[in-house]
């Protein structure tokens, strides 16, 4: 029996990658419905729609950059099973509300002065929710699995997530907002439940005292964190991995209306290929290095992506135009286009590349530090993390702002992962260097 297959029937892990993937594809949902309604059905400028795009990420990220040492100090404080059942109940409630900003926006009702807000407030929320749940998800594995389980089993949970996130991705691209408004709610219930059945996960160190100054416990996780090599230099080369997929992430409806002409289903096809690639990196990688947490193809990994941008951006550029009756492409007269097939295997091909960058990356984190600060550990990635997809968001916006194309913005994402592979590369020495030691 396979490590993988041992695991997914067990219900040390089992109860906690349906309860993620469940989340995952409910913020997926959630965010890609808001966004493609808005980016379809209420603006009709490229400027625009890249702006509600950009601004929609950011306000789902900000409170990872907030909140996050809070949530690493409850998680290495509390029981890791007791506050999963606490944040699913919340997602309930907060999908309620969202919920409620679809189905006005379904009905036209006070569009932009109660629906809009109404979703961008549970979207905010959401990012909440996620900044919780984030530690507790990586944490928790190195106190339920078994030394030579844990890569596989981040694996899975990074292949879990991004598959959620293509089922997510699919489903907004394809029913209703009315239906979505109802399927947050449902999908947060089920969510609730299966968190019930997490084993207990109680602390492994002696409680301390909470420090609720945001601002000060960040400043100090971050910096206690980062004292150690190898963990600062697997949290910068995920950061960039993270700002660079924001980046992406925001403009992949906008390139899909403006520059291939394509209806919004192509974008969630987009989407949908991008998970689908992070999926098959994130399996591949746990093969290659056969359990074992190294970084050793993480450097060729991100300049693979950076070679595959470059390629899916000269597609672009030469993208014919659409001359069909139709205004825009839906997905079968998009698949049939002469440079489809390019288009989307280039697309595969950054995200294959993707997750085989991160995936060990976040093992790193889970492996080389004491049990009892792994939660802490990674709330410290991810305050780095959303600093850096923050700024891949406003980095997006200004681009926009001075007239550069997606088409230019998707190049200088490209150069960009050259700063990701030297990172990788410096952590693979430093990994060797202290396996000599």
């Amino acid at each position: 029996m396979t490590t993988t297959t041992h695991l997914i029937r067990a219900r040390r892990f089992l109860p906690l990658f349906v309860t993620q993937l469940l989340g995952a594809f409910n913020d997926n949902l959630f965010k890609n419905a808001m966004i493609l309604y808005v980016v379809y059905e209420v603006y009709h400028s490229e400027a625009q729609e890249a702006r509600f795009s950009a601004l929609a990420s950011a306000i789902f990220i900000i409170p990872f950059f907030l909140l996050s040492a809070l949530a690493g100090q409850m998680a290495d404080m509390r029981d890791k099973a007791r506050l999963i059942r606490v944040i699913k109940a919340c997602e309930i409630a907060i999908m309620v509300v969202g919920g409620a900003g679809l189905a006005l926006a379904w009905q036209g009702i006070a569009l932009h002065a109660l629906a809009i807000p109404l979703m961008l407030l549970a979207l905010f929320a959401m990012g909440v929710h996620s900044t919780f749940f984030g530690p507790i998800k990586y944490a928790i594995l190195p106190q339920h699995l078994k030394e030579g389980e844990v890569l596989a089993g981040t694996g899975m949970v990074e292949a879990g997530t991004y598959l959620a996130v293509l089922a997510g991705t699919i489903v907004a691209g394809w029913i209703s907002v009315e239906a979505a408004a109802v399927a947050v709610v449902a999908v947060a219930a089920v969510g609730f439940l299966s968190g019930c059945r997490v084993p207990s996960a109680p602390p492994l160190c002696k409680p301390e005292p909470i420090d609720f100054h945001v601002l000060r416990s960040s400043i100090a996780l971050v910096r206690t964190t980062m004292r150690d090599r190898r963990v600062y230099l697997a949290i910068c080369a995920i950061s960039f991995f993270w700002a660079i997929g924001t980046v992406l992430f925001i403009q992949f409806p906008p390139l899909a209306k403006n520059i291939l002409m394509a209806s919004k289903e192509v974008a969630s096809l987009f989407l949908v290929i991008f998970s689908v690639g992070v999926a098959i990196g994130s399996v591949a990688i746990n093969a290659l290095l056969k359990g074992t947490v190294s970084a050793r193809w993480s450097p060729v990994s991100v300049i693979g992506m950076g070679v595959f941008l470059v390629a899916f951006q000269e597609v672009c550029s030469v993208w014919p135009p659409h001359s069909g009756p139709e205004a825009l492409m839906d997905v079968s007269t998009f698949v049939v286009q002469s440079l489809a097939v390019p288009l989307m295997l280039t697309l595969l091909g950054i995200a294959i590349c993707g997750g085989m960058f991160v995936v060990p990356l976040y093992a790193f984190l889970t492996t080389f530090v004491e049990k009892s600060q792994t939660a802490r550990t990674i709330a410290a990635n991810n305050i780095v993390n959303s600093g850096a997809m923050v700024v891949g968001a406003l980095l997006t916006g200004l681009m926009t702002f001075l007239g550069l194309k997606v088409v230019q913005q998707l190049l200088i994402v490209a150069l960009s992962c050259g700063a990701s592979a030297w990172l990788g590369y410096l952590l693979f020495r430093a990994e060797r260097a202290a396996a000599t030691a």
